[in-house]
């Protein structure tokens, strides 16, 4: 059974040097950079964008990242917190498609690698979407992501950002090429958060 999608309303969370906050049309150089590798292009931006001609790939993008909030999928752009250089993004999308649940995606630009960018940026996006609707939550119960399994350094993220191994689903990528690959599901439940003694949540704010 699937509910209806709901607006989500616009959040800024933080997390250790990093500030998680909605894309923007002003992001579109930053956006169009990062656009730029081959790993991204590949692995996390669907067809419709790898395909589209270089200048019109970032606004190809960005755009239905920036409405996705009035139709029930939230998009962060993953900002340094010194200085605010975009540094990646992670969506939660299909918000309730099933009941409280929602499919996570991330990824973080070249330059950014190596610093655990993704998983403290993920982390931060899976607390916010299981928190409370009167903290400012989603009140999620579950959130999954896969990842092709020839992308190693996806699955470090996922685990090191709390979401458990699952299975394997046999030819389930497709990448831009149309080449399939076998895909790790990862899986993370709120109830997991009692698991965790010592870790703290993101705060949270209207943007």
């Amino acid at each position: 059974m699937t509910q209806r999608t709901q607006t989500i309303v616009p959040r800024v969370l933080h997390a250790p040097g990093l500030v998680l906050r909605p894309l923007e049309e002003t992001d579109e150089p930053a956006v169009a950079e990062a656009l730029r590798d081959a790993e991204i292009l590949r692995w996390a931006t669907g067809s419709a964008v790898a395909r589209a001609p270089e200048a019109e790939r970032a606004r190809t993008w960005l755009r239905p990242r920036i409405a996705g909030w009035a139709n029930g999928t939230a998009f962060f752009a993953v900002t340094d917190g010194a200085d605010g250089t975009l540094l990646g993004s992670v969506g939660v999308r299909e918000v309730n498609r099933l009941p409280d649940q929602a499919v996570v995606t991330y990824w973080v630009a070249a330059r950014a690698r190596g610093r655990g960018v993704a998983a403290r940026a993920l982390d931060a996006a899976s607390r916010w979407a299981f928190a409370a609707r009167e903290d400012g939550g989603l009140a999620l119960h579950r959130l999954s992501l896969d990842h092709a399994l020839v992308n190693p350094a996806s699955c470090r993220v996922a685990t090191r950002a709390g979401f458990r191994l699952e299975g394997t689903m046999r030819d389930f990528y497709v990448d831009t090429a149309g080449r399939r690959y076998d895909s790790h599901l990862h899986a993370r439940l709120a109830t997991d958060l009692g698991e965790e003694a010592g870790t703290r949540r993101p705060a949270a704010s209207g943007a």
